[in-house]
């Protein structure tokens, strides 16, 4: 029991040594509660009008501390706020150039696969067109347009379904030789 209680005093002068400190706030501390403590023993010797003006100088100086407290807080949350925006940004600029990379590779692989880009589609629609014109003006067969191309395709992929596939190949076939009959008319007057 003995060698306890010389350990606990060795622990207690090693903790005091080590924080000087911890020392002199307690110490600090200890002196404004006494000089708390006068003040108001003295408010109530004289009277309690003192101690009522203590009390509401310590309230104004409370209220000053709070609203200057919640400025400084207010101040900090309009820096952070801005901070984050700017963070959003910047990230959502990084989004960007990262989806562009992608797009990028994407194409590029592509590409090499042979798969056509819808620029590559584009310009051959365009070719085919100005051929078919190129063809009509020399008195040929009216060539497959885009309208028609289309019409095909689209036959093509509905062909397995049945009900629609029959719809749009009637509207094909009767769509069709109307305007191959206005046409014709029209080259013959």
């Amino acid at each position: 029991m003995v060698k306890k209680t010389q350990k606990s005093d060795s622990a207690k002068s090693s903790a005091r040594a080590a924080s000087p400190l911890a020392d002199a706030i307690k110490d600090s501390t200890q002196q404004i509660w006494l000089a708390g403590l006068g003040a108001f023993c003295k408010a109530q010797a004289k009277d309690g009008k003192a101690f009522d003006t203590l009390v509401q100088e310590g309230m104004l100086i409370q209220r000053k501390t709070q609203a200057l407290a919640e400025e400084r807080i207010s101040q900090a949350s309009e820096r952070m706020s801005g901070m984050a925006s700017d963070i959003s940004s910047k990230a959502s600029g990084q989004w960007d150039k990262l989806e562009n990379i992608f797009e990028d590779r994407v194409a590029k692989a592509l590409n090499k696969l042979g798969v056509p880009s819808a620029r590559d589609v584009e310009a051959l629609l365009e070719r085919i067109d100005g051929l078919s014109r190129q063809v009509q003006a020399l008195g040929g067969k009216p060539a497959m347009t885009r309208k028609t191309a289309t019409r095909k395709a689209a036959a093509r992929k509905t062909a397995g379904r049945k009900p629609v596939a029959k719809k749009v190949a009637a509207t094909v076939a009767t769509k069709a030789p109307r305007k191959t009959a206005a046409r014709k008319s029209a080259k013959a007057a």
